[in-house]
């Protein structure tokens, strides 16, 4: 099966929705023409020069990268700078890039469930939901004749979406009951005359933004020349997607057992492991977030977390926030809670008819780690 990096993209724009990014971020496809054959692909967390000699020399058409090549100060992609010059040997090797980036961390089967599933985390939700897509509930009452009309044209302007079910709609038939006045135009009943009518009451939902449509629609189709009806703006919730991940161990372990097995399960980075907490604490209750997660650090403590793991945690923050009641705070690595994320990535890939390979080596520029003396041994 032959694909174009524009079926692609519309592929990777549903998985990892460009409206979920932060607004700083930069994602989507940074080059490449959409009209073009993709028939393998690379995924990375970061793009360097040994991802981009990986992909040129496979013959990958596509790099799907889970970092942003372009994202801060960048005021040139001239072949004579260090992005450009990527940039410049993918587009004359054929080679197109992709970004998901904070889309990809909020969605589901992204990089914090990812990186949850490694850990063996169940039941899962996230550390920090995003909105769930604000809606109206409409009411109206139509005579039973006229149902099917009036609701076709409500859903066609965009009523009766629930998840992956449309045309969704509830209703009862009862007795509607109105005297219309002199100047008056009924389309049942006569001027002056108590006049009484079977009706049904449809009860749909629709996106806020398309109360304007909705409303149109609905006065054009509905027989009367003054509908009855009403919108009710529902409360805010919370949706399945977010940053982060929150759940549970299957059994519970100490934080010691807990770093321990962390370090078994994530790829081997030279970053290791770090903790800080009481090594013989008992965890059940897990927090999680891939990259730079110390802005969640709230969170994961309001949540009743007994561990957070994350990365690119700093000697200030980890300090203040076990003084404040956090709960254990480990840092796993950038790289290495991101990477786990590249097999789904890959398999997605692979779904829509592009072979999809995963760059294994370390992207972390952190490429040496040596273990320090304590102090017990410098005093031997």
């Amino acid at each position: 099966m032959t694909v174009t990096l524009g079926e692609v993209v519309a592929r990777l724009d549903d998985a990892y929705p460009p409206r979920l990014a932060e607004s700083w971020d930069a994602v989507g496809l940074v080059c490449g023409d959409p009209a073009d054959e993709v028939s393998a692909a690379l995924v990375c967390v970061d793009v360097t020069e040994a991802v981009v000699d990986e992909a040129l020399a496979s013959g990958a058409q596509l790099i799907l990268a889970h970092h942003p090549l372009l994202l801060r100060g960048v005021e040139s992609v001239a072949a004579d700078t260090p992005k450009g010059r990527l940039i410049h040997r993918l587009i004359r090797g054929g080679c197109a890039l992709f970004a998901a980036h904070t889309n990809a961390d909020k969605v589901r089967g992204g990089v914090s469930d990812a990186l949850a599933d490694v850990l063996g985390l169940q039941a899962t939700t996230p550390l920090q939901p995003e909105p769930a897509q604000p809606l109206d509930k409409w009411v109206v009452m139509v005579p039973e004749g006229n149902t099917e009309q009036v609701s076709e044209a409500m859903f066609d302007a965009g009523c009766g979406a629930i998840g992956d079910y449309r045309d969704c709609m509830w209703s009862v038939v009862g007795t509607g009951q109105f005297l219309p006045l002199d100047a008056a135009n009924p389309a049942v009943g006569a001027i002056g005359d108590l006049t009484r009518v079977d009706e049904a009451r449809v009860e749909v939902v629709a996106p806020r933004g398309r109360r304007t449509a909705v409303l149109e629609a609905l006065r054009a189709a509905h027989p009367y020349e003054e509908p009855a009806f009403d919108v009710f703006a529902q409360v805010a919730l919370d949706s399945d997607v977010g940053l982060g991940r929150i759940g549970r161990l299957a059994e519970p372990m100490s934080l010691r057992e807990f770093v321990s097995d962390v370090g078994r399960v994530l790829p081997t980075a030279p970053w290791g492991v770090r903790a800080a907490g009481d090594p013989d604490a008992a965890v059940s209750t897990v927090a999680v977030c891939g990259g730079a997660g110390d802005s969640l650090i709230g969170a994961a403590t309001a949540a009743g977390a007994d561990v957070y793991l994350t990365a690119d945690l700093r000697h200030h923050v980890v300090d203040e926030a076990l003084r404040s009641g956090s709960p254990a705070l480990i840092d796993a690595g950038h790289w290495a809670t991101e990477f786990p994320w590249c097999v789904g990535a890959a398999e997605l890939l692979a779904d829509i008819g592009c072979a999809a390979t995963v760059h294994q080596p370390p992207t972390d520029p952190f490429n040496l780690h040596c273990p320090t003396r304590t102090r017990d041994e410098e005093t031997r």
